[in-house]
């Protein structure tokens, strides 16, 4: 039977990141993927995924630039960029366009804040209602690129990955786990990463973690989210592109940005942040539109985004897993790493989480406490 130093559990953006970051370290690791890396049952597959710089505090902002030396190191692995530069526009009542700007200020980040009439004469192709925030270090992540130069990485580096290999349960065994999968195949390991996004859910009740360990753990929603593809009226011109937006109204938000070439680079990937439906887990995910959340995207962009085609060419589903504050979770208990750097905002920190995570399982660094809410529980941090 196979033994590593650590098994990382899902070959997504933040299981591939710790495995690379722990073998580029020397560790013994396997990476467990119950089907191949970013697979469309997870989080992180696609080409087209929002790096930003703006958030409503400057903890994730100052993350965002911590990950940069990250990306481009894994720039270099790839050969070619990751991250398309094509700036960003947020905007609308409730997303607080002059609150943004001033972390940004705070964190150093370049941007401007426009009013809506001199952003309509940008942007045409949005109709802003409000003041526009606009910082040109934004772009467009490519994560299904980003999770196969992870793995290549780690694999060049001496881990092992094991695909089609459903983790059904991790059991202390001596002094590590034995890890079976669905067919009754084992693994050894020494220390356990977990970081299986939607099919977190489903699995902590077989990893053996304490009690008091799981009663500390936020509540795992996990939401199939629709994400649609609208053609430009007019293309954009070679070499220029259309921004990524953030648009915040009471009852809803929505997001855009350029589709990539799972989408044939035609058009605007929009969707609506948290708009889709709950479901248990991974496992229940269907892949079905519903013709209603269908419909209020395109009044959507009839309203505001005359410079679409109301008429979407492509949609696809994907997964959202959301804590209640939308913090991640990295957290660790008795060999143990549980690793949930979701709530849709996760892509861009990618190279970071891979470093966050192999240092709180190896004991080498430091981990925010409020990615921790076991400390939290214990009355040592929040």
């Amino acid at each position: 039977m196979d033994s590593y130093d650590y098994v990382v559990v899902g070959a997504g953006l933040a299981g591939a990141a710790t495995a690379w970051r722990l073998a580029a370290r020397g560790h013994q690791v396997a990476v467990v993927e119950r089907s191949e890396p970013a697979n469309d049952d997870g989080s992180s597959h696609g080409s087209a995924r929002i790096f930003r710089y703006a958030y409503a505090e400057s903890g994730y902002s100052a993350m965002v630039k911590e990950s940069l030396s990250g990306w481009a190191e894994l720039e270099g692995l790839a050969g070619d960029p990751l991250i398309i530069p094509t700036g960003c526009v947020d905007y609308g009542q409730d997303r607080e366009p002059e609150g943004l700007a001033a972390v940004l200020s705070e964190v150093g980040v370049d941007h401007e804040l426009l009013s809506a009439d001199d952003a309509r004469s940008r942007w045409p192709q949005f109709a802003f209602d409000t003041e526009v925030l606009w910082h040109s270090g934004a772009g467009v992540l490519d994560a299904h690129r980003t999770v196969h130069t992870m793995v290549s990485a780690a694999v060049g580096l001496g881990a092992h990955f094991y695909g089609n290999w459903p983790l059904a349960s991790a059991r202390r065994s001596g002094a590590g786990f034995l890890l079976t999968n669905g067919r009754g195949e084992q693994l050894r390991a020494g220390h356990l990463v977990v970081a299986a996004g939607g099919w977190l859910p489903g699995l902590l009740g077989g990893l053996d973690l304490p009690t008091a360990f799981l009663a500390a753990l936020p509540t795992f929603k996990v939401m199939q989210e629709t994400a649609f593809h609208f053609p430009y009226k007019e293309q954009p011109a070679p070499g220029d592109s259309w921004p990524t937006f953030i648009h915040k109204l009471p009852g809803i938000q929505t997001y855009g940005l350029p589709g990539g070439r799972d989408a044939d680079f035609r058009g605007q990937k929009l969707a609506e942040f948290n708009g889709g439906k709950a479901i248990p887990d991974a496992s229940a995910h269907d892949h079905l539109i519903d013709p209603a959340h269908r419909a209020r995207i395109i009044d959507y962009v009839k309203q505001y985004v005359p410079g679409l085609v109301p008429e979407p060419y492509a949609e696809t589903t994907c997964l959202f897993t959301n804590t209640p504050t939308e913090d991640f979770v990295i957290d660790s208990t008795d060999g143990i790493t549980v690793l949930s750097p979701c709530s849709g905002h996760g892509a861009k920190f990618a190279p970071l989480l891979g470093t966050l995570a192999a240092d709180l399982a190896t004991g080498a660094g430091y981990v925010p406490s409020r990615f921790r809410p076991t400390l939290a529980a214990a009355g040592r941090g929040a």
